[in-house]
C-alpha cells in the first residue's frame, strides 16, 4: 500500500474517532426531556415555520435539533450533523430550531441574528457562520451584536432590512416560539435531538445512525 494511501486512511480514522469521542463525551451531560404530563397534548416537534436545512420530499423521516449557537456542545456536534446531512441526503429532512439558553450571554442575540438572516433567505448561511466562528465570540460577557451584523453584511444581506428585523419584536418572538416548544417538550439543555417525534439521547454516532436507519426502514 502506498504511503499516501495509508496516510489518507489514517486521517479518516482519526476524524471518525474524533466525532465518536465528541458525541460520547457530551452524552454524559445530556439531559433527557421530561415526559409531557399524561392527558396533555405536547407541541409539535416540527412546526410549520420551522427552518429546514434539507428536505427529503419522498421520506417521512425528520431529524430535528434544538440548538443554542453559543453552546459548546452544539458546536462540537455541528460537524457530525453536517456529516449526517451528507450521508442521508434525500432520505431525511433536517430541521433546526432555536433554544437559546439563559446562561449564555449572546445566545439569544445570535438566534435573533440568524432569524433576521432567515427573513432574507439566509438561515443556513448564518447558521454555518455562527458555528464556524463560535470560538471567536462564545463565552463572552459583552454583546456581539455588531459582530453578528458583520456576518450578515458578509452574506450580502440588505442591511437596512436586517437592522429592522433585529429590532422588530416579532423576530425575537419567533425565537421565543421555538424556545417555548422546546421547554414544553421537556428539553433542558442543548442539543436536544428528535427523530420524528422520538427523543434521541446523544449517546454515540452509531446510536444516532441506527435510529435514523430504523426510522427509514419503517
Amino acid at each position: 500500500m502506498k504511503n499516501s494511501t495509508k496516510l489518507q486512511i489514517g486521517i479518516i480514522g482519526v476524524v471518525v474517532l474524533a466525532v465518536a469521542g465528541v458525541v460520547t463525551s457530551v452524552a454524559l451531560n445530556q439531559p433527557q426531556p421530561a415526559a409531557v404530563a399524561e392527558g396533555q397534548a405536547g407541541p409539535a416537534v416540527v412546526a410549520e415555520n420551522s427552518h429546514r436545512l434539507d428536505v427529503a420530499d419522498d421520506s417521512a423521516v425528520t431529524f430535528t435539533e434544538f440548538v443554542d449557537f453559543e453552546c459548546e456542545v452544539c458546536g462540537a456536534v455541528y460537524p457530525f450533523v453536517e456529516e449526517l446531512r451528507e450521508d442521508y441526503a434525500g432520505e431525511v429532512t433536517f430541521v433546526t430550531r432555536y433554544f437559546p439558553l439563559p446562561g449564555h450571554f449572546n445566545s439569544r442575540t445570535a438566534a435573533i441574528a440568524v432569524e433576521a438572516a432567515a427573513q432574507q433567505g439566509q438561515f443556513e448561511g448564518m447558521y454555518h457562520r455562527m458555528f464556524q466562528t463560535q470560538a471567536e465570540w462564545g463565552e463572552q460577557r459583552v454583546s456581539k451584536a455588531d459582530l453578528f451584523r458583520q456576518y450578515a453584511n458578509d452574506l450580502g444581506l440588505d442591511m437596512d432590512a436586517y437592522d429592522r428585523a433585529v429590532a422588530d419584536p416579532e423576530t425575537e418572538a419567533r425565537v421565543q416560539f421555538d424556545f417555548d416548544a422546546a421547554t414544553a417538550l421537556g428539553a433542558t439543555g442543548t442539543p436536544t435531538i428528535f427523530i420524528n417525534d422520538e427523543y434521541i439521547p446523544l449517546s454515540s454516532p452509531e446510536d444516532i445512525r441506527a435510529a435514523l436507519d430504523e426510522a427509514i426502514a419503517d
